[in-house]
């Protein structure tokens, strides 16, 4: 079993995995994206989850995502999708701020920021559509038509 897994069966955040072990978020998130975890980390995940320290060796050797369900792997890849969109956000957010506070500094009678705010607004706004799925026009739906189709094309 993954530790991911073990972790989310207990119904713990990473911080009160990092807080019941006595190691760092960093060190868990490390060890949750399979790299080797050193023998004390895995002695003491191996305490809390109550499990033998071999069970948890021989995870880290083996690929994350061969313990997890489809729909695990679906659900960690959205919420993956969402957090990349909510980091789009806020690096909008930042940079289009530091235009408009540059625009006005170096030339105040001509906004010329709101074309990067619009430009880079459409597109933060099409993530979020997409990421949330409200519109989807290259979703799976759209990637099976297209598979079936070229598959067609060379049978």
């Amino acid at each position: 079993m993954i530790v991911r897994k073990l972790r989310i069966q207990k119904g713990w955040s990473q911080e009160q995995l990092a807080q019941f072990s006595g190691l760092s978020v960093r060190t868990i998130q490390r060890i949750e994206r399979g790299k080797t975890a050193g023998l004390e980390s895995l002695k003491s995940l191996a305490a809390v989850f109550e499990v033998n320290i071999q069970d948890l060796q021989q995870e880290t050797v083996m690929d994350t995502k061969t313990n997890l369900s489809d729909k695990e792997v679906e659900i960690i890849e959205h919420v993956k999708d969402i957090k990349d969109f909510y980091s789009h956000l806020i690096n909008y957010g930042i940079v289009v701020g530091a235009f408009f506070i540059l625009n006005l500094i170096t030339n105040p009678n001509y906004i010329w920021a709101w074309w990067i705010a619009i430009g880079w607004g459409i597109g933060v706004i099409s993530h979020g559509l997409s990421v949330f799925e409200i519109t989807n026009f290259f979703g799976a739906d759209w990637e099976k038509r297209q598979i079936e189709k070229r598959l067609k094309r060379k049978l």
